[in-house]
């Protein structure tokens, strides 16, 4: 009898197994390739920078989930409209538009594809004014870019203070693209956690009003460094990659922007990091997982999606302490970066 009943319940147990692998595979041959569609902005994938990264949550989007992702790059921003529509006119399940400038271009599209997700970085979907028409479809992806600019504003602060760099004057600066507030907010934490490490400091801001031509970023670096700037923070995409060159052949430093600029330019001793790569897989994910919310999500310090990169430079312990010890008062929030530039 008893081993009746355990050959029974044996058998049972077979059926089940067999009845939730069936249901298994039956599941998976009905789950859907999911389309997503990435429209870079004018600075393109060899930006080195948001456009870059923006790609590279992208592919790991496609190598966790299968999805199907392509790009298209924005020459100018009369592509912005027709790249949008492309992939929302042709099934794509999210199409992600990468940048501040793309706002109303976004508020455009998302607003003819009610049916399709959108996800914008550094923006939302606007009207021609700039209001954010919150569209049920649009998820807005933004950034405490002044967490980060804080980090390396510290590390500039201290090693200008401390007589460590080449002229010794007193000044650093920063190198702007187009005055938007993604931009403004890195160099207001620059501007800001310098100066308290320095009260004395002078720090010189111009802009290339440019994101592409490295050629306008350097001529404003080159102005900065004939101020006695020691460091040259760039906030201008690609086009700053020319601010980091004129600070190599001058021979200061430099600091790259968004991604991790080591590369770029032998002087880079730092990086200030913006997680694009993070936010564009985690709007992915959220699309996969059935999980799509509208509205705004913000990366910054505290969620682990803004920071630094210390680059071809070994920080002196002192300043790494200080560094390490901002960042936590960010992360715990008894330290707020401002998001305007102090006069």
């Amino acid at each position: 009898m008893g081993q009746t009943r355990l050959r029974l319940l044996g058998l049972v147990a077979v059926a089940l197994m067999l009845a939730a692998a069936c249901g298994g595979t039956s599941s998976n041959t009905s789950t859907k390739q999911f389309k997503i569609g990435l429209v870079t902005d004018i600075g393109g994938l060899n930006d080195k920078s948001f456009n870059h990264l923006a790609d590279v949550g992208l592919l790991k989007a496609v190598t966790d989930f299968n999805v199907k992702g392509d790009v298209k790059e924005s020459k100018t921003g009369d592509d912005y409209i027709p790249n949008l529509t492309n992939f929302a006119s042709t099934g794509y399940d999210l199409v992600i538009g990468v940048g501040f400038l793309m706002q109303e271009a976004v508020g455009t599209v998302s607003g003819q594809f009610p049916n399709v997700h959108f996800a914008i970085i550094d923006g939302s979907g606007t009207d021609a004014a700039g209001n954010d028409l919150k569209h049920a479809n649009v998820a807005s992806l933004f950034f405490r870019e002044q967490d980060a600019g804080a980090m390396v504003g510290v590390i500039s602060g201290m090693l200008e203070k401390q007589g460590k760099l080449k002229n010794n004057k007193g000044v650093i600066s920063a190198v702007g693209g187009v005055s938007i507030p993604p931009v403004n907010h890195y160099i207001a934490g620059y501007k800001w956690a310098a100066t308290m490490e320095d009260p004395g400091i002078k720090v010189l801001v111009g802009y290339s009003n440019d994101f592409t031509d490295p050629a306008k970023c350097k001529g404003v670096a080159q102005q900065q460094i004939q101020g006695n700037s020691d460091v040259v923070f760039q906030v201008a995409g690609g086009c700053g990659l020319g601010a980091l060159q004129a600070a190599g052949q001058a021979g200061v430093k430099s600091i790259g922007v968004d991604a991790d600029q080591k590369d770029a330019d032998p002087s880079v001793i730092a990086s200030a990091l913006k997680k694009v790569d993070v936010a564009t897989y985690t709007a992915i994910k959220s699309v996969v997982n059935g999980q799509f919310a509208a509205g705004a999500l913000t990366f910054d310090i505290q969620n682990d999606g803004a920071g630094y990169q210390v680059d071809n430079f070994t920080l002196p312990a002192d300043i790494l302490a200080e560094v390490t010890k901002i960042h936590d008062e960010i992360k715990a929030g008894t330290l707020t970066p401002p998001a305007d530039i102090p006069a």
